[in-house]
């Protein structure tokens, strides 16, 4: 139990894993009201190195989990595709952004798609 009360603001970082452009978006839920605080994309579409494309995915959320110093981040859990490849790349995206919240001690809580 985390001690946390009913009025004591929660900061939620939702994330869509992709490897071209990644979803992501910061929620204040006070109770059972949530507040979006700030959403947007990590756009890769120019970094044509998928290596580099981790590392920016690593620094992009380490930097929103720095400004926004979430409770929780909350990500799509793997879902089974038909294109092996594809499946592998966006595992990496999503381990890489979980990487970023074990780094920051950040709870991780995984939602199906």
């Amino acid at each position: 139990m985390s001690g946390r009360t009913e009025t004591e603001p929660k900061i939620i970082l939702g994330i869509d894993p992709g490897t071209n452009v990644m979803g992501y978006g910061v929620l204040r839920v006070v109770g059972s009201k949530a507040q979006l605080v700030v959403m947007g994309v990590i756009d890769m579409r120019r970094e044509k190195d998928a290596y580099l494309r981790l590392g920016k995915i690593f620094d992009r959320v380490t930097g929103i989990i720095d400004e926004y110093l979430p409770d929780e981040l909350a990500i799509e859990a793997p879902f089974f595709g038909k294109n092996v490849q594809s499946m592998l790349k966006l595992g990496r995206a999503q381990g890489v952004a979980i990487a970023a919240a074990i780094h920051h001690s950040v709870p991780i809580h995984e939602y199906a798609p």
